[in-house]
């Protein structure tokens, strides 16, 4: 008598608000908000009475305002120890930072941003269609620092969706599954790079971000991680309820699984998309406050000061939520000056 394979699946645990992570990811937030048309200030034409501006988290009627008055979105904040990746599926960003870097970017675009030692940006959601809803869906990534990277300066990197690859493959009856990678490598397809300094920069640290869109009843096999010590989450955030492995796990969950072995995924009926994460463990301690990441607590401390003293190099913008022009289009412009357009 044989005994069964052992299950892939380690772990299962319900998506809250941020979503649960491993090393070296420490943040996944997935904010999808169905803003109404736009006004000419490129916020929501609608009322904002009752909303609690400048805290709006609540989402009425489908949308919020997070910390937005005017506009939606994240007006400047600072971030030290870490990075932030915002892939955004649908609507549109626009970037401004204490570096005097700017971006708009949307519709498949991803921002990698390194804060290292220390930067002030802000991050708008501008509804730029007047006549029409202006639907978002973003995640935002925080990707962790090892501790001599803390300290390097802060670094924006655009990778454009024209430039990210989508491996789209179909099962023996024809069903797709698309995965659209973003880090990492799969079948040959590999995106732009990291910043230089990120840990995904480095040989051997396996990280990867793979968004996987199975469609109805696809299977597809999640190849097995290069690294023998790399970690991998599977965040089923929307669809039906997916096969993974020996287990059938409902959207709203997310799922660690042994990244040292292939998983068989089976799509929903309706379809199922999947947010997967891997990546070998930095192994650092690592204290948080808020937007500062760093290892031990006089590391957070420092951080504090550093920000009351210096503001991360001051805030060159008229406001603390700036957004562009509403014709500007996707664009990048670098701290050099550098300017790209899309």
């Amino acid at each position: 008598m044989t005994s069964a394979a052992p299950t892939p699946v380690l772990q299962v645990f319900r998506l809250g608000m941020p979503w649960q992570t491993i090393d070296p990811f420490l943040f996944v937030a997935h904010h999808v908000d169905a803003y109404p048309a736009g006004n000419d200030e490129l916020g929501p034409d609608a009322s904002l009475d009752g909303r609690p501006l400048g805290q709006d988290f609540g989402n009425p009627a489908g949308w919020s305002m997070y910390h937005g008055t005017t506009v939606p979105g994240f007006p400047g904040h600072p971030h030290r120890g870490f990075e932030t990746v915002t892939f955004v599926r649908s609507g549109f960003v626009d970037h401004s930072d204490s570096v005097g870097a700017a971006a708009r970017f949307g519709e498949g675009d991803t921002q990698w941003l390194t804060a290292g030692n220390g930067i002030v940006h802000s991050e708008m959601f501008p509804l730029l269609n007047k006549d029409s809803g202006n639907p978002l869906e973003l995640f935002q990534i925080w990707l962790n620092l090892p501790a001599e990277s803390k300290t390097v300066d802060p670094h924006f990197s655009m990778l454009w969706n024209e430039d990210t690859p989508t491996v789209t493959v179909a099962d023996e009856d024809g069903r797709t599954v698309s995965i659209r990678v973003i880090a990492g490598e799969l079948d040959g397809a590999t995106p732009p790079p990291p910043p230089p300094n990120s840990w995904a920069s480095r040989p051997g640290t396996d990280v990867a971000i793979w968004n996987i869109d199975l469609s109805s009843g696809a299977r597809w096999e999640l190849p097995a991680a290069r690294g023998e010590q790399t970690q991998r989450v599977l965040y089923v955030y929307n669809g039906s309820p997916v096969r993974i492995g020996d287990r059938t796990i409902e959207s709203g969950h997310g799922v660690v699984v042994d990244a040292s072995v292939p998983v068989h995924l089976t799509g929903g009926d309706e379809g199922t998309q999947i947010l997967m994460l891997q990546g070998r463990p930095i192994g650092e301690p690592v204290v948080s406050y808020g937007p500062f990441v760093l290892n031990d607590e006089a590391g957070v401390r420092q951080a504090f000061e550093d920000y009351r003293r210096t503001g991360f190099g001051g805030w060159p913008w008229d406001s603390d939520g700036p957004v562009h022009e509403r014709d500007a289009g996707r664009f990048a412009r670098y701290p050099d000056e550098k300017l790209e357009q899309r």
